[in-house]
């Protein structure tokens, strides 16, 4: 189990919102924290505590009047540290160089793959074909619907009829080199993690260990919800040690109250 820091940028700003309140329309989020600082600073911050594998997110639709201010903070933050973060939010074949260019590590992607409800097979082996399964992470963030966890696409604001088992897990690690996976329902809310779906995730980590060739290391991330150490401990329990963690809105640096370096120890 590891952290895996984060940089979310919206509207031209590292910031920490609700995930269930973004909306294109507007462009508006609940905020819970708006930093004075930008991207690259993050990025350096991680790169000084050696912390690879984090990601930064573009919150904006692409062709809104943020989108190129948010997009140039992501690039700042790839350059500052390059080979040190992943880079997604409106990730296509098309633009994915962009970002593997300024640094990024892996290209991360949701509503390119999956649209109209399903994955679409077609989409996802041109994304394949364009930047190698190597370098590709699938976002497989969900929201609960009917006491089940569906994917959602679209900043969170669409569902998909895909849901999020251990089979499907195990499907789609043979395409792709990890996940990351916020649950969107508690995204920036501190009011816990959602344990149904974390073990959802562990018994898709142990189907993944008999057919995949990375066994029971197979990189995925879990966000949302955290707010304390007995949350992490929880994780780590329930996860046997294999599912990293993000911890975004509690966050001292984020004007939470879990002090970064403590969280950086407890996780060695």
């Amino acid at each position: 189990m590891e952290f895996r820091p984060c940089i979310d940028i919206h509207n031209g700003k590292v910031k920490q919102i609700v995930g269930g309140t973004l909306r294109d329309e507007g462009s508006r989020a609940a905020e819970n924290f708006v930093s004075e600082m930008d991207a690259a600073y993050y990025a350096d911050l991680y790169r000084k505590y050696q912390l690879p594998g984090g990601h930064v997110i573009l919150l904006n639709k692409e062709g809104s009047e943020y989108y190129e201010a948010t997009k140039q903070q992501a690039l700042s933050a790839l350059r500052e540290w390059p080979g040190g973060l992943e880079a997604g939010g409106g990730i296509t074949p098309e633009n994915a160089s962009d970002f593997l260019d300024a640094g990024a590590s892996h290209v991360i992607v949701t509503s390119y793959v999956f649209r109209d409800g399903r994955a679409d097979r077609e989409r996802l082996d041109r994304l394949v074909s364009a930047v190698g399964k190597d370098r590709l992470v699938l976002d497989l963030s969900c929201r609960r619907k009917n006491d089940r966890y569906y994917i959602v696409t679209d900043r969170w604001q669409k569902f998909t009829d895909v849901e999020v088992t251990e089979e499907t897990l195990a499907e789609f690690a043979s395409c792709c080199a990890g996940f990351l996976i916020h649950a969107a329902d508690v995204e920036g809310q501190q009011h816990g993690v959602e344990r149904p779906l974390i073990r959802i995730l562990a018994a898709g980590l142990d189907r993944i260990a008999g057919q995949h060739p990375a066994g029971g290391d197979f990189p995925m991330t879990y966000a949302g919800g955290i707010r304390n150490f007995e949350d992490l401990d929880w994780i780590r329990e329930a996860g046997n040690g294999r599912i990293n963690v993000t911890i975004g809105s509690a966050l001292d640096i984020f004007g939470g109250p879990m002090k970064f370096e403590e969280v950086l120890r407890r996780m060695k």
